[in-house]
Formats: C-alpha cells, structure tokens, sequence
C-alpha cells in the first residue's frame, strides 16, 4: 500500500481533509444565502414598484368611482350625508385591506430557507464525521 494514500486514510490525514473542506464549505454556503437574499430583495423591489403603479392607477379609478356613488346617492338624500356614508365605507374597506397587506412583508417570508437547510444538513454530516 502507498504510504501517503496510507496516511490519508489516518486520522490525522481525515482531520487534515477536514480543517480543508469546512471553512470552504461554509464559504460557499454564506454565497449562497448572500445570492438569496439578493434575489429576495430584486423580487422585493420589483414588487414594491409594480403595487406602487397599480395603486396609483386604481385610486384614481377609485375616486371617480366613490364620485359618482356619493352623486348617486345624493339624488335621494342630502349631497353631505351621500358623501359621508360613502366615506365611511371606504375607510372600512380600505382598513381591511391594508391589514391583510401587511401580512405579506412578514420577516418569515425574507428568510434563506434553502441556505438554512443545507446548512442543517451540512452539521449533521459534520457531527457524523467526527463522531
């Protein structure tokens, strides 16, 4: 048997490998997570920009439309009273909505999932290696 593929079978040689491969391992992880989190943040801006126009376009529709609710309704009561009562029901619905929306900018969905697991999975490895 060749003395040096002897010794990479040793213990020492084993160690050696390791002490190697693991600060490597965990490079390549920390590039992983980096790479995720930054196509988490190209989505998360792509998306801010796309609600940010769509909002825009619909409030204007919106107003027009609450416009001609409250001239709807003034038709059969006083223009004040129309114009509350369709506020009123605005603000509600729009209430509604923002706390759903909120819910989407958890911190849970801006975590390296991915990263975490291999993570995981490479300690595990790691602790049946050494043990």
């Amino acid at each position: 048997m060749d003395p040096v593929r002897q010794d990479d079978a040793s213990i020492g040689g084993l160690l050696r490998q390791l002490t190697r491969e693991v600060p490597e391992l965990f490079t390549k992880e920390l590039a992983l997570a980096k790479a995720e989190m930054q196509q988490s943040l190209v989505t998360l801006k792509a998306g801010i920009v796309a609600v940010a126009g769509g909002a825009i376009v619909l409030l204007a529709g919106f107003i027009v439309l609450l416009m001609a609710a409250v001239y709807g309704l003034g038709t059969m009561m006083q223009l004040w009273l129309a114009a509350l009562i369709v506020g009123g029901i605005t603000l509600v619905i729009g209430f509604i909505m923002l706390q759903s929306g909120k819910k989407q900018f958890e911190p849970s969905h801006f975590t390296p999932d991915r990263t975490l697991h291999a993570m995981q999975q490479d300690k595990e490895a790691l602790k049946r290696k050494v043990s």
